[in-house]
């Protein structure tokens, strides 16, 4: 074994780990959007059968707020995906 191929199968490792850690934080992403999904739908069927409407815009405002001032400006983004996948498109 030669100094490069030690280093190649040392880099192959510790990719392979990475994304084996990236997948199932990406599984528990999914699990935690899903569930945030859920009850937001608990959340609109509530305000609707109180006579309010679907959609809280103050509320979403929050919402982009607080991803943008903890992610930067791609937090928005990210935020706005949420919001849509949690209440459709408006």
């Amino acid at each position: 074994m030669t100094a490069t191929t030690g280093t190649t199968d040392t880099t192959t490792a510790v990719i392979s780990d990475a994304r084996e850690r990236i997948d199932a934080l990406d599984d528990r992403i999914i699990g935690l959007v899903q569930e945030r999904m859920a009850v937001s739908a608990v959340v609109q069927e509530a305000r609707i059968s109180s006579g309010g409407r679907r959609v809280h815009l103050s509320r979403e405002m929050e919402v982009l707020g607080h991803y943008r001032d903890a992610l930067g400006k791609p937090g928005t983004s990210l935020a706005m995906t949420l919001l849509e996948l949690c209440r459709g498109r408006i």
